[in-house]
């Protein structure tokens, strides 16, 4: 039951990351570190997406491993989903643009952290639950930013 509502989130965030940015969609045959290099080649208004999708896709692989029982590799791809989801939200800022799709998506990948979670052994729980409050901190950032009040000055 819990596998079928991970799966049906996965695809419905890959949905909506895909139907909110279709220019910026990932190519067919891009691999991850082409998208990585896409990314830090971009113009600085196009980065949060293409950020955002990076640090998705590495949290679909985190989840991999964890269900394949290397809890290791999923500690250390746990860090490059917070780096990636940190750029997305500081680029995000900066620019002041796709900061509700970049929200939205760490809001995605805290709820799926809190389901891995729940399926892993006691000790590997700590790291999943640092980055669920990293990506949640991300999160209250962007929303200070977009709801927060403005300097006049």
């Amino acid at each position: 039951m819990t596998r079928i509502r991970l799966t049906s989130l996965m695809l419905l965030v890959a949905a909506s990351v895909a139907a909110a940015l279709p220019a910026l969609a990932m190519k067919k045959d891009e691999s991850l570190d082409q998208l990585i290099a896409r990314a830090e080649s971009a113009r600085l208004e196009d980065r949060p997406a293409l950020y955002l999708e990076i640090a998705r896709q590495k949290a679909e692989g985190v989840d991999k491993l964890y269900n394949a029982g290397n809890a290791e590799a999923g500690k250390t791809g746990l860090q490059d989903v917070v780096s990636f989801s940190r750029k997305a939200t500081n680029t995000s800022i900066q620019t002041g643009k796709k900061m509700k799709n970049v929200e939205i998506g760490l809001r995605k990948m805290a709820e799926k952290f809190r389901d891995v979670k729940r399926t892993v052994a006691f000790e590997d729980q700590a790291p999943i639950q640092q980055t669920v409050d990293q990506l949640e901190q991300m999160r209250t950032d962007l929303l200070s930013a977009m709801f927060g009040k403005k300097n006049s000055q």
